[in-house]
């Protein structure tokens, strides 16, 4: 990769000197330069990573977050390395300093996202956009910072010894583009399961100073005046103190900022390697909300009415066999079981954290009914859409989606062409399809776009929703880009393969629960004329 010396063109400016009084031979000196390139690169991708992952779970919409972030900091880099040109001359002091600012600004970048999030993303005003005016002044200053870093380096490794500008480009960019493989990997398969999102960064930030510090004050300290090594030196021991420190408080700063978003009931807060599941209250009469990295997936005063209408409308016709994909939580699991006739219930959810808090949390197992250990529930842990490409079929009377909100980008392929195609394989001839597909009122073009997708796989469809207040889930991070709150409605979509629509309605097997409105076809809002025999109705709770 280091390519041997090679005098430059005749004819070229001198950008440098003379050669670097170095402790250690040229080629050793050329080295650990490439060296501190990698770890550089590393750590800056890291902090990229952390931005985007940080964004996307506090703010949602992660296709939209990741753009902002790379354009912005792709954007950002590219002026700073025009700016750093005019500390070539100091290229040693001058990457001294950069690698401090960017140290201390990567590092504590996570940790000033989650506490303005946490504690100002409420206040509404002018400071409703807060968060995202941080996280683009990060993305900003982050950006501006690695991109220094280039043309500095550049210069560094030219002082030791004088190389043509294409092999010492070459050699910088093996090891920055190799740095940042590393980090790309480090971050999903390292930091985040055994660091969590805080203590990483934080961690990524103390080792960005001290390689850039051990860099200059030991490979270039000759470079450099007395007075800068000891303000470097100074400037570097500060910024790990102040990396060690949030390091040491992280833990309590978590949990202080999971109060504040999630509501003063956190009682569990765990990374199952597929998300972040954090439980809040459910014992002691208080209810349980579950939140899903960051979004309100069950929230304790509604959920009964969300799996209700989820459930009963499927189940009114034969539903010996019924298959849930999703619900690892066991609440659609719990609703199923109310009805007499069920033989066998398979549940397919992604997360064994989630299925195992499901069968031992106290809070979640009163709630589900501890319907997984009922001795007719199948549990598998597999991806919803591979677990159906395997399936074979018929074999189910129901099929139930209790899947993520449509709106998140990670969740989409759960409600493709392909996806309902594989459902209609494994259904019998006069099974049904319940789907839960976003909120009607607030989101109506996914809705329906949800609709037209189940026809095209050769479903007819019959819509309907439940509305109501919107209770607990205003405490959680989950809320629409823009909104202050989150939407008060589901939507739902019951399906039947062939052209005819399934009927809506209730099995006799348990008392009904649920009453037919009207639904405008063309997603409008819903009319509280209470109508029967439409293909296109609303489910209503009676009690709210």
């Amino acid at each position: 990769m280091i390519e041997p010396h090679a005098p430059a063109p005749p004819g070229a400016p001198p950008s440098w000197t003379g050669p670097a009084r170095l402790p250690v031979r040229p080629g050793t000196g050329r080295f650990l330069v490439l060296v501190c390139v990698f770890v550089c690169a590393a750590c800056g991708l890291v902090y990229e990573l952390e931005l985007v992952a940080f964004a996307s779970y506090l703010i949602g919409d992660s296709v939209t977050q990741a753009s902002v972030v790379l354009s912005v900091m792709v954007f950002a880099m590219g002026i700073g390395s025009l700016g750093a040109k005019r500390l070539r001359w100091h290229a040693a002091a001058g990457f001294g300093a950069v690698e401090s600012v960017l140290a201390l600004v990567g590092g504590c970048s996570a940790m000033a996202l989650y506490a303005v999030f946490a504690w100002t993303a409420g206040w509404g005003g002018m400071w409703a956009d807060g968060p995202r005016c941080l996280l683009v002044a990060f993305s900003l200053a982050i950006g501006l910072l690695i991109g220094a870093e280039v043309p500095l380096l550049m210069e560094l490794i030219q002082r030791i010894r004088r190389q043509d500008a294409g092999g010492a480009v070459a050699d910088l960019f093996a090891a920055d583009y190799v740095g940042a493989l590393v980090g790309g990997l480090a971050f999903p398969f390292l930091l985040l399961p055994f660091l969590g999102q805080l203590t990483g960064a934080l961690l990524t930030g103390a080792v960005n100073v001290v390689a850039g510090g051990a860099l200059v004050l030991g490979l270039f300290r000759r470079d450099l005046s007395r007075r800068a090594r000891w303000t470097l030196l100074v400037a570097g021991l500060v910024v790990l103190g102040v990396l060690g420190s949030a390091a040491a408080l992280a833990d309590d700063f978590e949990r202080a900022a999971r109060r504040a978003v999630y509501g003063g009931d956190v009682r569990v807060a765990v990374r199952t390697g597929v998300q972040e599941v954090v439980l809040s209250g459910g014992t002691h009469g208080r209810p349980l909300d579950l939140f899903l990295d960051g979004r309100l997936r069950v929230g304790g005063r509604d959920q009964h009415r969300y799996h209700e209408a989820l459930v009963d409308p499927a189940l009114a016709g034969p539903h010996a066999r019924v298959l849930i994909l999703g619900g690892g939580d066991g609440l659609a699991a719990r609703e199923v079981l109310r009805h007499r006739g069920v033989r066998r219930v398979d549940v397919v959810d992604l997360d064994p954290g989630l299925v195992g808090l499901a069968r031992r949390d106290p809070g979640l197992t009163a709630a589900n009914g501890r319907a997984l250990a009922d001795r007719r529930v199948h549990v598998a842990t597999a991806d919803a859409l591979a677990w159906l490409r395997t399936a074979r079929g018929p074999a189910y009377d129901v099929v139930i989606a209790d899947l993520p909100d449509p709106g998140i980008t990670a969740s989409t392929k759960l409600y493709s062409q392909e996806f309902y195609g594989l459902a209609r394989r494994v259904l019998a001839a006069d099974g049904r399809l319940a789907v839960h597909a976003g909120p009607v009122g607030t989101r109506p073009r996914a809705y329906w776009t949800v609709a037209a997708t189940l026809r095209t796989a050769g479903f007819a469809v019959s819509p309907y929703r439940v509305t109501g207040r919107d209770s607990g889930s205003a405490t959680g991070p989950d809320r629409p880009t823009g909104a202050a709150r989150p939407p008060c409605d589901w939507g739902f979509l019951l399906a039947a393969p062939g052209p005819t629509p399934p009927p809506l309605r209730l099995g006799a097997d348990r008392p009904p629960t649920l009453t037919p409105a009207g639904l405008a076809a063309d997603g409008q809002a819903a009319r509280r004329t209470r109508i029967t025999g439409l293909p296109a109705s609303t489910l209503v709770h009676p009690r709210y």
